[in-house]
């Protein structure tokens, strides 16, 4: 999942699905300069992640996101956070009582 966030074109999909919600490629590449098989390749990658889904409306598909899994992104990137910042503050602690 956290592979198919790390490119840059990818997220700007996301984000694109998240601002506007359901979209079809049609829509996903206007006022881009990607190609719809471009950005159809980066949906692929997203899908197989499972941050993003599909339903065909005659003739196009519609691609939206699996909310579900960017709240589970969410709480594994909060909870590394408070590792983080568990560690710091022990860290600072042992720093400040050091003669």
């Amino acid at each position: 999942m956290f592979a198919a966030l790390g490119d840059e074109t990818r997220m700007r999909l996301v984000a694109r699905l998240c601002e506007g919600g359901p979209l079809s490629i049609t829509r996903l590449t206007a006022g881009s300069k990607m190609s719809r098989q471009a950005v159809t390749k980066h949906l692929a990658a997203l899908s197989q992640a499972g941050l993003v889904r599909s339903d065909r409306a005659g003739r196009e598909r519609i691609w939206r996101l699996e909310t579900k899994r960017l709240v589970e992104a969410g709480r594994y990137l909060s909870a590394i956070s408070e590792q983080w910042d568990a560690a710091l503050e022990r860290l600072r602690r042992l720093v400040e009582t050091e003669p």
